[in-house]
């Protein structure tokens, strides 16, 4: 036998602790993608607002009241009066209502995306602007002010015989940029020496795991898990010492747990999600279909010649033809796994109606070791 260069011997160790490094991470993700710290949590903003500069695509006149009203408060408001009686004609108009969102620690003067969605009738809002309009919370207080151009990602034609083309939805824009944070709301991460992590998905390993690799890093004792969700760790008491703390805490890599075995169903698309972990017992399954065809004609019946008081009449002529399509049947083995299952469930050209027939009936069976939903 050969003996190795001791240059070759070296480099095929450091080759093996890569492989090594490369499996044993594989599955790893850091926390910050599956977990968030306690407290710190986005906040929902909503208002109403006017869009103008439209191309004739706005709210119709006498349909939508509101726009209207809203058009003479605001003009009110700039010191224009309409004399009574006088209706605004606002085709060029469009009310809509605001979202956003307002993210953790954000400060006055930065800015945040929102979309705006028509209220009435507007066909389109493609060409549109936003007036400014105030962005509440659920406290009622302002938090923010939009104003600026849509970018409409949809397109509406409709031709003067009725036909249109609608690419999208045209009634939905957004505003990149669009809001001014006006009020922040207090996010501190407080003068205690305790942070909590929930995790995204409630699951007791990978909080187990986390805890493990947490105390693995700064030392035993500096995290446990307290549910499914909560890790408890124990961080520095200051402000600065937190945040130096989380910037490594966040990086940690964790290998989260299994997943439950799920099989889900979309009734309305046909989706069918199978999750790795589903395992399938010992259970044959026959697939084919019936296809019964029904032809209906007519057809004359004549008498015989000397037959007396014989006349000619017309019957009903049905033909039925009861025909079978490939019917195949596939057996599963104990305790096979998703491969397997795809690739029978392929074999036999199953598409996706059969096989939500398929595994709905292997878990009546009791041969389907997942759980079974429907959405």
């Amino acid at each position: 036998m050969k003996l190795l260069s001791l240059n070759k011997l070296y480099k095929l160790i450091c080759l093996l602790i890569v492989i090594q490094l490369q499996v044993s991470t594989v599955y790893a993700e850091r926390i910050k993608d599956i977990a968030m710290v306690q407290g710190m949590r986005d906040n929902q903003l909503i208002g109403y607002g006017l869009v103008v500069g439209l191309d004739g695509s706005g709210d119709k006149v006498g349909q939508v009241t509101y726009t209207a009203q809203s058009l003479k408060n605001m003009l009110s408001q700039l010191g224009i009066v309409i004399p009574p009686g006088v209706k605004p004609q606002p085709k060029n108009i469009a009310a809509v209502m605001l979202h956003a969102t307002l993210p953790p620690f954000i400060k006055k003067g930065q800015r945040i995306d929102v979309t705006a969605s028509s209220v009435g009738n507007a066909k389109s809002l493609r060409g549109g602007t936003l007036l400014m309009s105030p962005l509440k919370g659920a406290d009622g207080k302002v938090y923010a002010v939009a104003q600026g151009n849509l970018l409409v990602g949809g397109l509406g034609i409709e031709g003067a015989d009725g036909s249109k083309i609608t690419i999208n939805v045209p009634s939905v824009g957004r505003l990149p940029k669009g809001a001014i944070v006006e009020r922040t709301i207090k996010n501190s991460l407080g003068h205690s020496n305790k942070l909590v992590l929930n995790l995204f998905t409630a699951d007791f390993t990978t909080a187990s795991r986390m805890s493990d690799a947490i105390n693995n890093t700064f030392g035993g004792g500096t995290a446990k898990a307290v549910d499914p969700i909560s890790v408890e760790v124990m961080a520095p008491a200051t402000e600065s010492g937190k945040i130096a703390f989380l910037s490594m805490l966040e990086n940690i890599d964790v290998q989260p747990g299994e997943s439950a075995a799920r099989v889900i169903i979309n009734a309305r698309t046909g989706t069918v999600v199978i999750s790795s972990a589903v395992r399938v017992s010992a259970a044959a399954v026959s697939h084919g279909n019936l296809v019964v065809t029904i032809q209906e004609g007519a057809g004359v019946s004549q008498p015989n010649s000397f037959s007396p008081g014989g006349t000619t009449e017309v019957i009903a002529d049905s033909q039925i033809d009861v025909s079978v399509d490939d019917s195949r049947m596939f057996l599963f083995d104990p305790g096979v796994d998703l491969n397997d299952i795809v690739r029978a469930v392929n074999q036999v050209g199953a598409g996706p109606a059969d096989l939500v027939a398929i595994l709905e009936a292997l878990k009546m069976a009791g041969a389907l070791r997942a759980e079974l939903l429907v959405i």
